[in-house]
């Protein structure tokens, strides 16, 4: 059987959705208000992939099972690609100007680099950029 998703909503559970939206907009991320109320929003991250922003008593309506703390255990890597390094250090930076703590340093491998940085509710976030030119040759 083969699935065929034209989208995908990634749903994360936030304590303060307000500072959430502060947040993830001073990186510079934009959010349909269309899909926005007192319990939820929906941060776009390109016209295919999209991040569900809900307060945590409305996440819970979605499941039976308990919620992570993301202060001591990671549930999920959100893995988002960027144009170049140039353009990693300039959204994990806004990140961490933005309130976000950094989850390692910056590695890079040549032909990719990635540095990762936690939101303010600890959801891990790791930026990368990938040279597929430079990748063939190692």
């Amino acid at each position: 059987m083969s699935l065929k998703a034209d989208n995908i909503f990634v749903n994360l559970p936030v304590e303060d959705l307000k500072k959430s939206v502060e947040f993830f907009s001073k990186i510079g991320f934009e959010f349909d208000v269309n899909m926005t109320d007192d319990n939820a929003t929906c941060m776009i991250i390109n016209k295919n992939i999209y991040v569900m922003l809900l307060v945590k008593d409305y996440f819970k309506t979605f499941t039976k099972k308990e919620i992570s703390d993301t202060k001591n255990s990671a549930e999920v890597i959100l893995a988002l690609s960027a144009d170049s390094k140039e353009k990693v250090d300039e959204i994990v930076n806004k990140a961490l100007e933005a309130g976000g703590k950094e989850s390692y340093e910056p590695v890079d491998h040549g032909f990719m680099y990635v540095w990762s940085f936690q939101d303010i509710d600890g959801h891990q976030w790791e930026i990368m950029f990938y040279d597929e030119t430079g990748a063939t040759q190692n």
